[in-house]
C-alpha cells in the first residue's frame, strides 16, 4: 500500500497576497493553525493526502502553492521541470548563502494572517525538500510557535557551506534564535539518515544555535533498514508514510502531530 493521497474537494481556494507576491492558497479544517508548504513539484495528491491527515487531526491547514499545478500527479519531468524553474527564481533564491528569501517574508505574513482568524496561542509551519528552511525562518514572525522542517533541502547542497547554511540570513537565525531561548518558538527537523539532499550539517548548525529548542528525527534509509526504505528516500512525511501503526514514517509523521499539539492546542 502507497502514501496517503487526497484530492481538493471540500478546500476553499483564495489568493493571499503581500509584500508584492502572490500565490493561490488553499484552506480547509477547524482548530489551530498550520501552513503546509508544499514539496517539489507541488501540491501533489500525497501532499493533499498529508493535509489531509493534519485537518482530521484537528488542525485548521492552510496550502498555499507557490508553484506546480495543485492535484497533479508527481513525474521525473515535472519534478524535473519544477526544480529547474525554482532555481532560477529571484522569490526563492535557490543557492543563496545566509540569504533573505522574498518567499519568507510573504510566508510569514501568511503565517499571520492565519493566527488572526484561528484559534490557539499561535500557528504551526510545515515546510518540506525546497520548502523545508523556510519553515524556520518564518519563525521571525511572533506568531509562529511551532516550525517543522521536513529534508530541508534549501539552498541547494551543492558544497560544504551550503550543506551547512542554516536555510535564513544569520540575522534571521538571530531573531529565531532569541525567541527560542525564551520560549516562544521550538522546530522540529525531520531526515532519512543517507539523504544528501537535505544534510545533517545543516541541522547540526541549527541544534548549535538553538539547542534544546530544535530536535531532529532521523530515519535510517540506510541497507536492511526496518521500515524498508530505498536508498534514495527522500520525502518522509509524504512519500514513504504507509498506515500501518510501528512504521518508522507512520511514527515521524504522528511526532509532527503530536509536537504541533503541544504548541498550538
Amino acid at each position: 500500500m502507497g502514501a496517503p493521497r487526497g484530492t481538493l474537494a471540500g478546500w476553499a481556494r483564495a489568493e493571499f497576497a503581500a509584500g508584492g507576491i502572490a500565490h493561490d492558497c488553499y484552506a480547509r479544517g477547524e482548530g489551530p493553525g498550520v501552513v503546509l508548504v508544499p514539496e517539489i513539484p507541488g501540491m501533489t495528491p500525497e501532499v493533499i493526502g498529508l493535509a489531509d491527515h493534519l485537518v482530521e487531526q484537528g488542525f485548521t491547514v492552510v496550502v498555499p502553492s507557490p508553484f506546480g499545478t495543485p492535484e497533479r500527479e508527481n513525474s521525473a519531468g515535472y519534478a524535473a521541470a519544477t526544480t529547474a524553474r525554482l532555481c532560477v527564481s529571484s522569490e526563492f533564491r535557490a543557492f543563496a548563502l545566509d540569504a533573505d528569501r522574498p518567499f519568507t517574508r510573504w510566508l510569514r505574513a501568511l503565517a499571520s494572517d492565519l493566527a488572526g482568524r484561528t484559534p490557539g496561542r499561535g500557528v504551526g509551519v510545515i515546510g518540506m525538500c525546497f520548502t523545508g528552511g523556510f519553515a524556520l525562518a518564518a519563525a521571525v514572525e511572533p506568531s509562529v510557535r511551532a516550525s517543522v522542517l521536513s529534508q530541508p533541502a534549501t539552498p541547494m547542497p551543492v558544497s560544504a557551506r551550503h550543506r551547512a547554511d542554516p536555510t535564513m540570513s544569520r540575522a534571521d537565525l538571530d531573531r529565531v534564535a532569541q525567541r527560542a531561548g525564551a520560549g516562544n518558538v521550538c522546530a522540529l527537523g525531520l531526515r532519512f539518515s543517507q539523504d544528501s539532499i537535505a544534510p545533517m550539517a545543516r541541522f547540526r548548525t541549527l541544534e548549535a544555535r538553538l539547542g534544546d529548542a530544535f530536535r531532529v528525527i532521523e530515519l535510517d534509509s540506510g541497507p536492511g533498514n526496518p521500515g524498508g526504505f530505498p536508498p534514495r528516500a527522500h520525502s518522509v512525511l509524504t512519500d514513504e508514510v504507509r498506515e500501518r501503526p510501528g512504521h518508522p514514517a507512520f511514527e515521524a509523521r504522528r511526532e509532527v502531530v503530536e509536537f504541533l499539539r503541544e504548541r498550538l492546542a
